[in-house]
């Protein structure tokens, strides 16, 4: 009877075609079922030795993960081993930064069977007070909510997998109290808005980008990523499949975020005519080439920033770029699309996540119905809610009277102001230092004129810092 082999030393057997196998069991996927590696050979002698290289380069993981381990070695080893290989670029990034900037220097020194709830709850209680590594001055010591539920979720995951493995009895992050979860408000632009922000739009050069956005609901990535062969001028449709992201500030095109985000919408015979009309002045395969490359698609990043100044000169509500994609999705509803087709032309998996978000939509143009239904049937005018009797009253009428404002183009030397949120402002300054490099050096005010006033400050401040260092430089030349 053969001998039989321990565990972790894998399994060696002959194959049907003569040759040798050696297989090893190198981790584990999300569902718990093993990852392996193998190694072929003419005879079994050579099979072993190569399993046995094999275990070596591999890392011998398993001989390393033991009951007192310390919690930050298990948690790199769950993020590489399990997690990783699962998940897209752009989520790990966000996973390293919980793991390597946050979880590990807090409490990556306590031993796996020695980590409590007390622990992380303290350790919770930190990153809210002041677990902030950047951008301090702009947003305060204490991380958001949910970047400490973010951080406590990768935590119960790992731990959850000591769980399973043998390694721990109990889960210690079940029970911990975390920050509680806030849905963000949806924001829609009114009529009244989205006639400013489309003058101001077309006044900055953003009219085509942000018209097709209100005309489709497409996400951020999927519209930068648009080429001019998706689009054909005949039919009207228009093919999604692929999108932009940026990671560590390099551009990645990728397949969209799920396989029904992969479709084709048809659009109007207008905004056809009027992309015909752009796709003249556009010498690029991308529809919305960077200004600076035209090999290039636009970044993300940039187009947030043209919204943010775009919404603040239409003295329009600061919404997010993917409160658009809710503005073409309650116009759409509330102009008689059905949710399934609302589903298919934004690339929901399904309808009913369509119907989840937009329930408040729905629930009020149900409401209306009834009232339509009512004034059929009864043949009088039903009373309309005081709220929505309110609402007609107050909406102003279309502007048609708003002037674009045409920004001053900035000399050189003078920086750049940028509007961070509604109450935040950033300036940068970012001149050449004395060793022929670029410094840069960002100040924050909750308004644009206080944000000027510190940023010309700033800017005389590090225009004398520079000057002092050529001169201490040139001196110490001089004496050398």
């Amino acid at each position: 009877m053969a001998k039989r082999r321990k565990n972790g030393d894998g399994t060696v057997r002959l194959r049907k075609d003569g040759r040798w196998e050696g297989r090893i069991v190198i981790g584990y996927d999300e569902a718990g079922l093993p990852k392996t590696k193998n190694v072929l050979a003419k005879t079994k002698l050579e099979c072993t030795e190569k399993l046995e290289k094999l275990k070596e380069e591999s890392g011998a993981a398993t001989e390393r993960i033991k009951l007192d381990m310390p919690f930050g070695e298990w948690i790199d080893f769950w993020y590489q081993t399990y997690c990783k290989p699962s998940i897209r670029l752009t989520t790990q990034a966000c996973y390293e930064n919980r793991v390597y900037k946050h979880i590990i220097p807090n409490i990556g020194k306590i031993p796996l069977n020695k980590l409590t709830g007390a622990d992380l709850q303290q350790f919770y209680a930190k990153l809210k007070k002041g677990g902030r590594l950047i951008r301090v001055e702009q947003f305060g010591a204490g991380l958001s909510d949910r970047m400490v539920r973010a951080c406590h979720a990768v935590c119960r995951s790992a731990l959850e997998k000591a769980v399973q493995d043998g390694l721990l009895r109990v889960n210690p992050a079940i029970g911990c109290k975390q920050p509680p979860k806030k849905s963000r408000e949806m924001e829609v632009l009114t009529r009244e808005e989205l006639q400013r922000f489309l003058i101001q739009a077309k006044a900055e050069g953003y009219y085509e980008l942000f018209l097709l956005e209100l005309g489709t609901g497409m996400r951020r990535g999927e519209i930068l990523a648009l080429q001019w062969d998706d689009l054909n001028f005949n039919t009207g449709e228009l093919h999604i499949q692929r999108q932009v992201y940026a990671v560590k500030g390099e551009l990645h095109i990728s397949a969209p975020k799920t396989k029904t985000s992969v479709r084709t919408v048809v659009l109007p015979a207008s905004l056809i005519n009027i992309l015909a009309e752009y796709r003249k002045t556009v010498d690029s395969k991308w529809i919305f080439p960077s200004p600076l490359d035209n090999n290039k698609t636009r970044n993300p990043s940039a187009v947030r920033k043209r919204l943010q100044l775009i919404l603040e000169r239409a003295n329009c509500k600061r919404v997010r770029f993917h409160d658009l994609r809710h503005t073409f999705s309650t116009m759409a509803l509330e102009h008689g699309m059905d949710i399934k087709t609302l589903s298919a032309t934004i690339g929901h998996v399904s309808a009913a996540t369509t119907l989840d978000i937009y329930s408040h939509i729905t629930d009020t143009m149900q409401k209306q119905a009834a009232i339509n239904i009512d004034r059929k049937i009864g043949k009088t005018d039903a009373m309309i809610p005081e709220q929505e009797n309110t609402q007609a009253q107050t909406e102003k009428p279309p502007v048609g009277d708003f002037k674009p404002f045409v920004g001053k183009v900035r000399k050189p030397g003078t920086g750049c102001v940028t509007m961070i949120n509604d109450r935040l402002y950033e300036g940068r300054y970012t001149p050449t230092g004395a060793n022929g490099k670029r410094i840069a050096k960002n100040i924050y005010a909750p308004t644009r004129e206080e944000c000027e006033e510190k940023l010309a400050e700033l800017i005389v401040q590090m225009k004398a810092e520079i000057a002092a260092e050529k001169v201490k430089r040139k001196s110490g030349q001089a004496s050398a």
